[in-house]
């Protein structure tokens, strides 16, 4: 994902974006533990679209930590 996409979401898509790369960051963690991973630069990747996420939210000024309560 570039940063230049992250930028056009909306609040309420940044969000769901956010919540379905920390899931997928979490099966990507799973998946290299029990050793099923075989592309394990995916594990980067979805660690920097996590970052991109984070800092538009910082940036807009959305509480993370209350929408991922809802």
């Amino acid at each position: 994902m570039k940063a230049a996409e992250v930028h056009d979401l909306k609040d309420d898509e940044l969000i769901v974006k956010l919540i379905d790369a920390k899931q997928e960051a979490f099966n990507l963690r799973f998946r290299q533990a029990t050793g099923e991973l075989e592309n394990t630069s995916r594990l980067g990747v979805a660690r920097r679209d996590i970052a991109k996420l984070l800092t538009v939210c910082k940036e807009r000024g959305i509480d993370v930590e209350k929408e991922l309560k809802r």
